[in-house]
């Protein structure tokens, strides 16, 4: 287990982001804490993945402020984000890694330990000298989450990290959240899929519209409901 870092918790204080005339977070106030995966549920549009760039430091709220560790501008040393759609470098998979390593500053003798530690965990492997832009998808993204572990977080956001997998390939990346969360890093996950979020979450947070529509443990909120548009949303209908 890591020691405690400055990085939490991360505070949404009244958090509005807009793109022109478009409100995409919505005076959002919520503290993401240490502890088991928090995953944000919500219909497509609700504001899932601007959430998780504003919380990496990657938007710039128009009205409130967003807090790490107590503290406002703290460089995201600590922090990683994989995304959808992870793009890969021209360069084999253990060569991807071995990239993060020197932007991060590893130290130069520690590279190759460190690249076949993560291929292993990833189980990648078999792949490690294969160029990275032939991977399959489920490849892919396991090496994309690789390169975020590389920077040796604290805190891991991921956005629909198992989109368009198939159900092996999402299994093996259930199993990375699962190991690396055990490690102590704190993992903050977008996902639309509620049997993935039912499989992960320690906690589950409901955004619609921009807004925090219900927060709490995930077994609370499956079970137990507090709000209509919770109701809705986990009886897999259409929430307007």
């Amino acid at each position: 287990m890591r020691a405690p870092t400055a990085e939490l918790p991360i505070g949404f204080e009244n958090v509005t982001v807009a793109a022109g005339a478009v409100t995409i977070l919505d005076r959002l106030t919520l503290t993401l804490v240490s502890g088991p995966p928090t995953i944000l549920v919500g219909p497509n549009g609700s504001g899932k993945t601007t959430l998780l760039r504003a919380a990496m430091g990657l938007v710039t709220p128009s009205q409130g402020r967003i807090t790490w560790g107590g503290r406002e501008d703290v460089p995201p040393t600590r922090r990683a984000i994989v995304f959808q759609r992870p793009a890969m470098l021209r360069r084999t998979a253990s060569g991807n890694i071995r990239y993060v390593l020197r932007a991060a500053g590893a130290r130069r003798a520690e590279h190759k330990g460190r690249v076949d530690e993560l291929l292993r965990l990833l189980g990648l492997e078999q792949v490690a000298d294969r160029p990275a832009r032939r991977l399959s998808g489920g490849e892919q993204q396991r090496l994309a989450l690789a390169r975020a572990l590389a920077r040796d977080p604290a805190v891991l956001f991921l956005d629909e990290p198992t989109a368009s997998l198939d159900p092996a390939a999402t299994k093996a990346i259930e199993d990375v959240i699962h190991a690396v969360s055990q490690r102590g890093i704190k993992v903050v996950m977008s996902t639309h899929n509620l049997g993935e979020a039912r499989r992960l979450a320690g906690e589950i947070i409901m955004l619609h519209r921009g807004r925090v529509i219900e927060t709490g443990p995930a077994s609370s909120f499956f079970n137990t409901p507090q709000t209509a548009e919770a109701k809705t949303f986990i009886a897999g209908e259409l929430l307007i």
